[in-house]
């Protein structure tokens, strides 16, 4: 079954993620995606995460289909205007990739070209009614293309988000303009995650939660100060700063492990994110008993 297929049988899903490096030696990056290959349904690569130039999402994807590993592509509105987007999406569909991300993107002055100008021509729901559109076989100004892509269509929420009404509101208008799935930010607090899932109860569509590796007391702590609708428990923060810096790993994958059960019953797949500590992916999966 592929990606597609999963979702819409509403089979469990488990799917992480690599990115880029900044360069051309993708060596160690297809090296992490081929030590998951046969471990989880689908692997999501990062568009420039953070804003940081790296290669390109579409060739690494492409890579990895041809090792036999279904890539996700994510595209982000930040850097194309609306004719890049629409000719990246059927560029992706023409080399074989199907499952596509859309996302709006960090903003360029977040990363480690602070004076790029951003885009930002369309949003996120805008991008995916535009990848719903070209599946009909139209483009944004109603022309007829000449063969039409077929797409399984994400997109993101923040379950954690505060007020969490006008994420809900984004969420419906995502889901209305085309997303068949959604992968999650970060949860670490489950009593939020379960709020959230009360309040979508009307909504039918698939929730993979997101699990970010925790690094540090450092780090939590910065999520906390820094990314909107993440919240580390303190609890969390004081297990991982009690450890020495070369036991964190372990304690990352024993954290990863513990949310992961506590989160499968309640939604319908996991997306992890090692977010570089991608060799410690294979030692949560079989913890988790996936």
């Amino acid at each position: 079954m592929t990606f597609k297929e999963k979702i819409q049988s509403g089979k469990f899903v488990v799917t992480s993620e690599i990115g880029p490096p900044k360069g051309t030696d993708i060596k160690e990056a297809l090296e992490d995606a081929e030590l998951i290959k046969r471990r989880v349904d689908a692997i999501n690569v990062t568009d420039l995460q953070s804003s940081v130039m790296r290669l390109g999402s579409l060739a690494v994807c492409r890579l990895l289909k041809e090792r036999g590993i279904e890539p996700i592509l994510q595209i982000t509105c930040r850097d194309r205007n609306r004719l890049a987007l629409q000719s990246d999406l059927l560029s992706a569909y023409v080399l074989g990739i199907e499952n596509v991300l859309l996302l709006t993107g960090d903003h360029t002055t977040l990363g480690d070209h602070p004076e790029a100008k951003p885009v930002f021509d369309l949003d996120s729901v805008q991008l995916i009614g535009v990848a719903k559109t070209l599946q009909e076989g139209k483009d944004m100004k109603g022309n007829e293309l000449k063969g039409t892509p077929k797409f399984c269509i994400g997109a993101v929420v923040n379950p954690g988000a505060d007020p969490l009404e006008p994420e809900i509101i984004k969420m419906e208008k995502k889901i209305k303009a085309g997303a068949q799935f959604f992968q999650t930010q970060a949860v670490y607090d489950i009593d939020i995650f379960k709020k959230f899932l009360s309040n979508i109860k009307h909504l039918n569509t698939t929730i993979l939660a997101g699990v970010v590796l925790l690094k540090s007391a450092g780090m939590a702590k910065y999520m906390n100060e820094n990314v909107a609708g993440v919240h580390v428990p303190d609890d969390l923060i004081k297990e991982i700063a009690a450890v020495s810096k070369e036991d964190r790993p372990k304690k990352s994958v024993e954290i990863s492990v513990r949310l992961v059960k506590e989160l499968k019953p309640l939604c319908s797949g996991i997306h992890l994110m090692p977010l570089g500590w991608d060799k410690l992916v294979p030692e949560i999966l079989d913890n988790s008993g996936f």
